[in-house]
C-alpha cells in the first residue's frame, strides 16, 4: 500500500504522547497492544521539496548553491556524537552470556520449558498428521501454527522464522507464505514506552525534536517499531525506529539455550557435518548488531556510498543527531512492498524491471565490493513511485571474502563448461573444504547432478533446482557451508521468489548472466582472466560462438564497455607469461584469416555465372581451390561468427574507434611483430598449400596436407 507524505496528518508531539497515555491508562494499568490506525506500508526515500533550499553566496560573484543543512565536517561530528550515545550497546559474547544465565538455573528452566511447550506442541501436531496421513491436508493450518508459536515465542524466534521464510530448500510454500507475514505483522509496544526511550537516548523531549510524530506506530519489526515524524529543526519527514523494551534481556536468554542445543548437536548428531555452534554464534552476532541502531546507521551509509550511485537504486539519509544505540531516524520515502505486484502495477511500473535491478545491485555488492545486505525481504526491498528500488534495514548486513568473490565467477565458467574436477577444487578457494580433504569423491556426485540439470543452458536453470541440487551434494560430504554463502543464496532465492509472481518461467541466472559476461570480458583481475581463455579455448581450438555469447550477454548490462572487452586478455597475450596463450591465439589467427580470404574468393566464385567459372578455371566448377562443400559451410560460418562479433563490438554504447589504438600500439613491439610475422607466415603457407594441391589436382590430400600445416 502506497502511502501520501501529508505533513497535516500527523499529530503534534504533545498530542501524540497525551494520546498515547490515554489509551495505556484507559485499560487500568494494563499494557495495551496498540492497533496501527494508519496504513501499514514500507518507508522508502522521498525529500520534501521544503528540504532543500538554494542559498546565492552574492558576496563573491560565484553564484554557488548551497544545500541546507550540514557539510560533511559537521555531519561526522554529528555520527561522532551518536556513537557516544551508543557506547554501552551490547555485544555478543557466548562466554558473557554462559557465565550471566549459568547461575540463574530457574529462569532458564523456565523459558526453557516455554520454548519445549511451544515447539513441542507444534511438532507432535506434524507428527500425528504424518501418522494418520494428514500432513498435506493440514499442512496450511500447521503453517499458520507454527507462525504464532514463533511470534508468541518472542523477537529471538520471530528472526529464525523470517530466516525460514526466504527457504524454499528448507520449507514448503504454505510455510513460506505464512512465515512471511512475520515481515510486518508483528504486535507492537506501548507507545509511550517507546517515546520515553527516545526521551531517554536523545536526553532531550520530543517536543523539541519534532513539530509533529505518529501517534501509532506505522509498522512494527522484530526488533523495534516505526513511526513517522516532521524534525522540528528543517521540517524533514523522517522514520523514527524505537528499539523494543528489554530485548537485550530476551535475547541473550533465548541464544544462550539455543547454543546449548548447538553443543549437543554438535557433539552427538554424527548426520549433521556442519558446525551447528559456528552457524548459531554467526546468527546471534548479526542479531545483536541489529541491536546496535548507530551501526545499522554506519551500514546504510557505507551501502550508499558503494551502490547508490546507479540512478535506479535509493538509499535514505541517517540523521545523526536523532540517532542512538536504540534510536535511529532516516529518511522517509513513498513506496510499495515489492510482493505487492498490483499496488506496483497501478503505479506503471513492472515489477521484473525493479527486480532486475535488485539483481544487478545484489551481484555487485556480492561480487564487487563484498559488501551486502543480508535480509533483503519484501518488507525491506521498495518500489518508488519514480520506479527506483529502495533498499532498508541495514541491521543485517555481511561480507563475501576476496577470494570467494573471484572463485564464484570462475564456479560458474567451469559449470557452463562442465569442467566438474575444477569445480570440486574451487570449494577449497570458496571455503567449503578444509584443504587436506580429497575432492575426488566430490567429482562423480557433481557430474551426476548437472548432466542432467544442464541439458537446457545454464541461463534456463531455475535458481531454486541449482541450491536444492547442490544442497544434496553439500549434504553427502564434508563440507562446511560459510555464512556468507548461506546469505548470498539467501538473497538471490528471494529475488527470485519474487520475481516468480510476476513470472512464472523467470531465472535468476538469465538474469545473472549479463554481469557474469561483462566481468569475463573486462576485469583484469588474473582469476577472471584465466577463467575467460579457460571458457574460450577448447582442445587448442578458439570457440568463437562462446565469445559472441559472450558479447550478447554482456551487451545487456548497462555498465558494458566495448573499450574495456578483451583488454584483460590482450596484455596477458603481449606478457612474459603468455607463450602459451601466443600459440594457440596464432593458430587461431591463421584459421580465421585462411577463412576471411577463402570465403571471400568462393563467394567471387560463385557469383561467377557457371559456363564463365569453367571457361575460367579450366573447367574445374569448384574455383581455384579444390574444397569440400563441408569444408566450405565451415570456412562461411566461421567468417560471419567473427564479422557479427565485430558487429557486436560496433555497437555498443561507449564503441571508439580509438579502441583498437592500444593494439596498434602494441603491434610496435617485439614480440608482437614476432606474433605478425609467424601469422603470415602461418596463412602463406596454407594458401600455398592449397595452390599447389590445385595445380597437381590432389583434391584428396586437401584437408590432411592443412592439417600438417596448422
Amino acid at each position: 500500500m502506497s502511502l501520501t507524505a501529508n505533513h497535516n496528518m500527523l499529530p503534534s508531539c504533545a498530542d501524540a504522547v497525551r494520546v498515547s497515555r490515554a489509551k495505556n491508562s484507559s485499560s487500568g494499568g494494563r499494557k495495551v497492544k496498540l492497533r496501527v490506525t494508519v496504513p501499514r506500508a514500507a518507508l522508502v526515500e522521498a525529500r520534501p521539496q521544503q528540504q532543500v533550499a538554494a542559498i546565492r553566496d552574492v558576496s563573491n560573484g560565484a553564484g554557488v548553491a548551497l544545500q541546507v543543512g550540514r557539510d560533511r565536517a559537521e555531519d561526522m561530528q554529528a555520527e561522532a556524537r551518536a556513537m557516544g550515545r551508543a557506547a554501552g550497546a551490547s555485544v555478543y559474547s557466548p562466554e558473557l552470556l554462559a557465565t550471566k544465565y549459568g547461575s540463574r538455573p530457574f529462569k532458564v528452566l523456565s523459558r526453557a520449558l516455554q520454548i519445549f511447550t511451544g515447539l513441542g506442541s507444534f511438532a507432535l501436531k506434524v507428527w500425528l498428521d504424518r501418522l494418520n496421513g494428514e500432513l498435506d491436508r493440514n499442512m496450511r493450518l500447521r503453517a499458520i501454527e507454527l507462525r504464532q508459536t514463533f511470534t508468541n515465542l518472542g523477537p529471538t524466534f520471530v528472526k529464525i522464522g523470517q530466516g525460514l521464510s526466504t527457504r524454499p530448500d528448507l520449507c514448503p510454500p504454505q510455510y513460506l507464505e505464512e512465515l512471511s507475514e512475520l515481515q510486518d505483522a508483528l504486535p507492537t509496544f506501548p507507545d509511550a514506552q517507546a517515546f520515553a526511550c527516545i526521551e531517554r537516548e536523545l536526553d532531550r523531549s520530543l517536543d523539541t525534536i519534532y513539530s509533529s510524530i505518529s501517534a501509532s506506530p506505522i509498522a512494527a519489526a522484530s526488533l523495534g517499531q516505526v513511526y513517522k515524524a516532521q524534525l522540528k529543526y528543517s521540517g524533514q519527514v523522517v522514520a523514527v525506529k524505537v528499539q523494543r523494551p528489554g530485548i537485550e534481556e530476551a535475547i541473550g536468554l533465548d541464544f544462550y539455550l539455543i547454543r546449548g542445543v548447538g553443543i549437543l548437536i554438535n557433539r552427538y548428531a554424527d548426520i549433521i557435518t556442519s558446525d551447528v555452534v559456528a552457524l548459531i554464534d554467526e546468527f546471534a552476532r548479526r542479531v545483536y548488531q541489529e541491536l546496535n541502531y548507530v551501526q545499522e546507521g554506519q551500514n546504510a551509509r557505507r551501502f550508499k556510498k558503494l551502490y547508490a550511485d546507479k540512478a535506479d537504486v535509493l538509499v535514505p539519509d541517517i540523521f545523526w543527531d536523532y540517532t542512538s544505540g536504540k534510536v535511529l531516524t532516516m529518511e522517509w520515502v513513498e513506496g510499495v512492498k515489492l510482493n505487492e505486484q498490483e499496488a506496483i502495477e497501478r503505479q506503471g511500473l513492472k515489477v521484473l524491471d525493479l527486480v532486475n535491478t535488485g539483481i544487478q545491485c545484489s551481484l555487485r555488492q556480492l561480487l564487487e565490493y563484498g559488501y551486502f545486505h543480508a535480509d533483503p525481504h519484501p518488507g525491506n526491498l521498495l518500489a518508488t513511485p519514480d520506479g527506483k528500488l529502495a533498499f532498508l534495514d541495514f541491521g543485517m548486513m555481511s561480507e563475501t571474502p576476496e577470494e570467494a568473490r573471484f572463485a564464484i565467477i570462475g564456479h560458474v565458467v567451469h559449470m557452463v563448461n562442465r569442467d566438474y574436477e575444477a569445480m570440486a577444487r574451487d570449494y577449497y578457494a570458496l571455503d567449503f573444504l578444509s584443504p587436506d580433504v580429497d575432492v575426488s569423491p566430490i567429482v562423480p556426485a557433481l557430474r551426476n547432478f548437472f548432466d542432467d540439470a544442464l541439458n537446457s543452458t545454464v541461463s534456463e536453470l531455475n535458481f531454486k533446482t541449482l541450491v536444492d541440487g547442490l544442497g544434496a551434494v553439500l549434504y553427502q560430504y564434508p563440507f562446511n557451508v560459510p555464512a556468507y554463502y548461506a546469505l548470498i543464496l539467501r538473497s538471490l532465492t528471494v529475488l527470485e521468489g519474487l520475481a516468480l509472481y510476476a513470472d512464472p518461467k523467470f531465472k535468476v541466472l538469465a538474469a545473472s548472466y549479463p554481469y557474469f559476461a561483462k566481468r569475463l570480458l573486462t576485469d583484469p583481475n588474473p582469476y577472471l582472466r584465466d577463467a575467460l581463455i579457460e571458457l574460450l579455448f577448447k582442445d587448442g581450438k578458439f570457440r568463437w560462438n562462446r565469445l559472441e555469447n559472450l558479447l550478447v550477454q554482456g551487451k545487456q548490462d548497462r555498465d558494458f564497455s566495448a573499450k574495456d572487452a578483451l583488454q584483460p586478455v590482450l596484455k596477458l597475450l603481449l606478457g612474459p607469461d603468455g607463450v602459451e596463450l601466443r600459440d594457440l591465439v596464432i593458430k587461431e589467427a591463421v584459421r580465421v584469416t585462411e577463412a576471411i580470404i577463402l570465403s571471400s574468393v568462393i563467394e567471387s566464385f560463385n557469383s561467377i555465372p557457371g559456363p564463365m567459372r569453367t571457361f575460367v578455371f579450366n573447367g574445374n566448377a569448384n574455383g581455384p581451390f579444390t574444397i569440400s562443400s563441408a569444408e566450405q559451410q565451415s570456412l562461411m560460418e566461421l567468417r560471419t561468427q567473427v564479422i557479427n562479433i565485430w558487429g557486436l563490438l560496433r555497437s555498443s554504447e561507449n564503441f571508439d574507434p580509438s579502441l583498437l589504438l592500444p593494439i596498434l600500439q602494441v603491434l610496435q613491439e617485439p614480440e608482437a611483430r614476432s606474433i605478425g610475422g609467424r601469422v603470415v607466415g602461418g596463412i602463406s603457407q596454407r594458401l600455398a598449400a592449397r595452390l599447389l594441391q590445385q595445380v597437381l589436382r590432389a583434391p584428396e590430400t586437401t584437408a590432411s596436407a592443412a592439417q600438417l600445416l596448422s
